[in-house]
């Protein structure tokens, strides 16, 4: 047990002297890996509440089925209840959607309102729930060929801008993460190779008196390690600040934009999940650098 502790102090020492006498190539690969997972973190932020965007649009979306005059709502919704492709229905008469128009127009006197226009301008409506989003445009089709409707209307073509947004982030941000994650590993494998060589007398030293490759070479991955954590713990900082600041910037601005992101807010599993994630890829990059770096070295 003491001797592990033993090992275990020699290799935190080693590693921290190492973090010291790099100087500013340090803070060159600690930025780097910095910059990675901060853009990186906030495409993911990003996909993740456009994906929960479509989610709302596709477990809400209803189908908006508009009747001819003279038909009964109940008529065509025993037809529809049958459709296996719905989930729920309700119904809107053009008595109870005109008084609804005329009191978010702010007009009091509801009966002058419609004498002036000589009787109800509306239809009875019928929302109609989709199972999911896949089956609303073969669900819209078989509505309108229902007797008595006269049209239907669905958001399909919002959901899918979204859903097209949503697939060119994530190339984007995977062109990105590629190009940059390939830089960070370049500028930590050329950090770590300068610190070995700064240090090459030591390392022959070591050498000389037994040491493995193993035991000489581990304290210089642990730094590049070290790299990726340090830039991710500062990237997730930023991006703490940034979604305080945008979270401080929504509350004054109107319902309508303050309800479409209430629905996309991060749950506590996510908000956990991204440092984990950025930590964990920023020591995956740090790895992958410093091994490359002292690949070279340890063969010869």
């Amino acid at each position: 047990m003491f001797k592990s502790l033993t090992k275990l102090d020699y290799l935190l020492k080693e590693t921290f002297l190492g973090l010291l006498r790099g100087g500013w190539m340090n803070w060159a690969a600690i930025s780097t890996v910095t910059v990675l997972l901060f853009l990186f973190g906030l495409s993911l932020q990003t996909s993740w509440q456009v994906e929960k965007l479509l989610y709302q649009f596709g477990s809400q979306l209803e189908v908006s089925v508009y009747l001819e005059p003279n038909t009964r709502i109940e008529s065509i919704e025993a037809l529809i209840v049958k459709m296996p492709e719905v989930t729920g229905i309700r119904s809107i008469t053009k008595e109870e959607a005109w008084t609804k128009l005329v009191k978010e127009m702010r007009i009091s006197d509801i009966e002058g309102a419609t004498q002036q226009l000589g009787e109800n301008p509306l239809v009875d409506e019928m929302k109609v729930k989709a199972r999911n989003s896949q089956v609303v445009p073969n669900l819209a089709t078989q509505l309108a060929k229902l007797p008595g409707v006269e049209t239907v209307q669905y958001i399909d073509e919002a959901v899918k801008r979204i859903a097209q947004l949503h697939q060119g982030l994530n190339w984007i941000t995977l062109t990105i993460t590629i190009i940059l994650t390939l830089t960070a590993i370049a500028v930590t494998t050329t950090t770590i190779r300068l610190i070995v060589m700064a240090r090459r007398q030591e390392i022959e030293i070591m050498q000389l008196v037994g040491a493995t490759s193993a035991w000489i070479y581990l304290p210089f991955i642990l730094q590049g390690i070290a790299f990726g954590l340090v830039g991710g713990a500062i990237a997730w900082s930023f991006i703490s600040v940034i979604q305080q600041f945008l979270g401080k910037l929504l509350v004054n601005q109107p319902e309508f934009i303050q309800a479409i992101t209430n629905k996309v807010q991060f749950t506590p599993a996510e908000i956990l999940l991204l440092p984990l994630i950025l930590l964990s890829f920023g020591a995956g990059v740090g790895l992958m650098g410093s091994l490359f770096a002292v690949r070279r070295f340890a063969k010869g």
